[in-house]
């Protein structure tokens, strides 16, 4: 069985950092692309980062981009986001995927 469980959502403060990171078990995403999207309240989900499987081509968002760091490490099985200057607008539940496959989110909720 494929899961994916993410963690390190939480409450922060704008201009505040969090890292969020997935776990992977039952697949192995050395071979896949993998991503990280979020649902911000009261919308649809929208892309925020992607990276290849060797860590060679790397997608952000406009809105994320020169703050939020993806990465990977195909040894653990792991995927991470690294989220700094947040923003109020950053508010939404981050979901990591690998293929067709999603885990069950984490919440991030920025405000003062």
């Amino acid at each position: 069985e494929v899961q994916l469980v993410e963690s390190g959502g939480g409450l922060v403060q704008p201009g505040g950092s969090l890292t969020l990171s997935c776990a992977v078990s039952g697949v192995s995403i050395r071979s896949s692309p993998v991503n990280w999207v979020r649902r911000p309240p009261g919308k649809g989900l929208e892309m925020v980062s992607s990276i290849s499987s060797a860590g060679t081509s790397i997608y952000y968002a406009d809105s994320v981009k020169g703050r939020f760091t993806i990465s990977r490490d195909n040894s653990k099985n792991t995927i991470t986001l690294q989220l700094d200057s947040l923003k109020t607008e950053d508010t939404a539940v981050y979901y990591c995927g690998v293929g067709a496959q999603r885990g069950q989110g984490t919440q991030v909720t920025v405000s003062s």
